[in-house]
């Protein structure tokens, strides 16, 4: 292949995408490092290097001219394995040499842009009954599962909305887990349900970030020390959110 400096700087456009896409949607760091990487060295460059933390991806690729370096922020991050599931497969294709390069640039472009998750009214619906399996399944009795699913649908159409006004993610998952204890005392006190501590705990299951803590213990054991650390903390601050809402409405009442 033909190293010429505009089509270096194309094939860093495409791995970079690709890793955009992959870290935005809950993929762990070592995943997004080793496709990037591999899709470079699809294309003939087998001496690259990145470096990706959860808020940024650094890319270089080295060849005959000076090194070639990028840089990408992720002010954003969600989780949608379908969308990862997808990169990885256009990495195949590309290894396998059956997608070109501008045939790779427009289908992540066609990835990023599309939307997976779910309609938010059955997100909604799903957090609700959830919460309600998750009380029973940490032995509460069913008085206690429609208060649950209640509680819990209520907490999540907070987060949503209270993200919306203020896009802090500490401030909307405290407002949400606040709800979620002002209404499980509220059942309680007028004689639906039966245990406050099985229907809260059931209730804010939906916001524990379970893939999260996955993510940080998954870079730690690889190595990827600052990713680990770093993910780890958010979820430390998820966690404390959760507790200080529920910590306030005690206080309260």
């Amino acid at each position: 292949m033909k190293n010429e400096p505009l089509l270096t700087y194309e094939i860093m456009d495409v791995c970079l995408l690709g890793g955009k896409i992959m870290l935005q949607s809950g993929a762990e760091t070592y995943r997004v490092e080793d496709t990037m990487t591999r899709m470079a060295a699809a294309f003939g460059f087998e001496d690259s290097n990145s470096y990706v933390t959860p808020t940024g991806i650094i890319f270089s690729i080295e060849g005959r001219e000076p090194t070639k370096t990028k840089l990408i922020r992720i002010l954003q991050r969600t989780t949608d394995l379908e969308k990862v599931a997808q990169v990885n497969q256009v990495s195949r294709r590309i290894s396998s040499g059956e997608m070109t390069l501008g045939e790779a640039y427009a289908q992540l472009k066609h990835i990023e842009a599309s939307g997976h998750t779910y309609p938010f009214w059955i997100q909604l619906i799903a957090a609700a009954i959830s919460s309600g399996c998750f009380t029973i399944m940490f032995m509460g009795h069913w008085p206690d599962f429609i208060p649950s699913v209640i509680a819990g649908g209520a907490g999540f159409l907070t987060l949503h909305y209270s993200h919306r006004l203020v896009p802090i993610k500490f401030f909307s998952e405290f407002a949400a887990s606040f709800v979620i204890g002002l209404l499980s005392m509220f059942f309680l006190s007028h004689g639906f349900g039966h245990e406050l501590d099985k229907m809260i705990i059931g209730s804010v299951m939906p916001l524990v970030p379970g893939l999260l803590i996955t993510n940080a213990v998954r870079d730690l054991m690889v190595g990827h020390l600052v990713s680990g650390l770093s993910k780890g903390a958010e979820a430390f601050l998820t966690a404390f959110a959760i507790g200080s809402g529920i910590a306030v409405v005690f206080a309260l009442m």
